[in-house]
């Protein structure tokens, strides 16, 4: 493993580089990392893994498992998409508790997550320790609870062309300052590759976004709705308390939670829960 100063190097040259790269060529086919950096052969091979994907969901679970695969600190991660009427949605994560802990997030209006997939928003929101950080005083202690001690986002662009979209590699880690200065710079660098893919893979037109590949997370989130009105009216508790019990009950029963959310939904004349 190279020293701090090559990493941070290798970054800064790396970032010009290629975003200068992508605006005079939307389809890269170089890699941009100093001569002899030890993140030359990593990143190309990702690179031309990411270039190949055919869909927007493809360059996704590509770049998270790169994230996982290669940061040591990772137990589950995700990805934050922001819709252009400013809404959230996890289209990608690797285990349910990711795709809650976002979740926490997009409902409180807090976290590092939905920072850096704010437009215009850190390129890298991190803490060490959620459980006492006073930047999220409401996600941070539900982080905490979960058993997720440190969260790493980094910004993801996937097209810088009205209307804006943005998003947020989000990594969770269950150990206090999970993270090193090192892991932070590779995950810059994972979502400066992962904005270069999104931007030239050829299924990436806002419409299609739209109508398929954040149609699932879309439907998730509405039926998620859906099934904690009618806990919160059969069983006079807050919208905060219903989504403790949709959460608790998929852990239970080894189901996802939008799929226990849907079956409440469409049954809920039949079934209630524990």
């Amino acid at each position: 493993m190279a020293d701090e100063q090559d990493w941070s190097s290798a970054k800064e040259r790396f970032v010009v580089d290629a975003y200068d790269a992508a605006l005079a060529n939307p389809t890269p086919t170089e890699d941009h990392s100093p001569p002899g950096s030890p993140l030359v052969e990593q990143f190309t091979l990702l690179t031309r893994s990411l270039l190949d994907a055919r869909t927007i969901g493809e360059a996704l679970e590509r770049v998270v498992a790169a994230a996982v695969a290669v940061i040591p600190g990772v137990d589950v991660a995700s990805v934050t998409m922001r819709a252009p009427d400013g809404t959230f949605h996890t289209p990608i994560e690797t285990h349910e508790l990711a795709l809650d802990l976002d979740q926490v997030q997009y409902a409180t209006g807090e976290g590092p997550c939905v920072d850096a997939a704010r437009m215009p928003g850190p390129a890298l929101a991190y803490s060490g320790d959620l459980a006492a950080d006073p930047n999220w005083p409401v996600f941070g202690p539900a982080a905490a609870a979960r058993g997720m001690r440190s969260l790493l986002s980094t910004t993801v662009l996937p097209n810088v062309r009205p209307p804006q979209l943005s998003g947020a590699l989000n990594l969770y880690s269950g150990e206090r300052h999970g993270f090193t200065a090192a892991d932070r710079d590779t995950a810059l660098l994972l979502a400066t590759h992962a904005t270069l893919a999104l931007m030239a893979t050829t299924a990436l037109t806002n419409a299609e976004l739209n109508a398929a590949e954040l149609r699932k997370a879309i439907d998730s989130r509405d039926v998620i709705g859906q099934a904690k009105g009618i806990l919160m009216h059969r069983r006079g508790i807050t919208a905060d308390e219903a989504f403790e019990v949709l959460r608790k009950t998929s852990q239970n029963l080894n189901v996802k939670l939008a799929e226990l959310a849907g079956t409440l939904a469409s049954r809920h004349t039949e079934i209630d829960l524990p």
